[in-house]
């Protein structure tokens, strides 16, 4: 049941980055980058549940790096993009 609320809201989230001509690279990015933080989120709070709390602080730290590696294209065009809009 889940799944199919999340395909609607992927694909609405797709149609919209359409419309405003958005590389569809970035929105992919940007949706693998949110997949990354709910399963280490989930993980995390799994290994709490067990008393693994010291593991649980490493997947989540294991998490935030994978979103940084995975962010910084984005962040380079981004700063690339201010940069261009900047007169020099």
């Amino acid at each position: 049941m889940l799944v199919d609320q999340i395909y609607s809201i992927i694909h609405m989230v797709e149609a919209l980055a359409e419309q405003a001509n958005i590389n569809m690279l970035y929105l992919e990015t940007i949706l693998k980058i949110i997949g990354v933080a709910y399963i280490a989120e989930f993980a995390s709070q799994i290994t709490k549940d067990a008393g693994q709390g010291t593991l649980s602080s490493k997947i989540e730290l294991g998490g935030k790096i994978l979103i940084l590696s995975m962010a910084i294209p984005i962040l380079t065009v981004l700063i690339e993009t201010i940069l261009n809009l900047i007169p020099a």
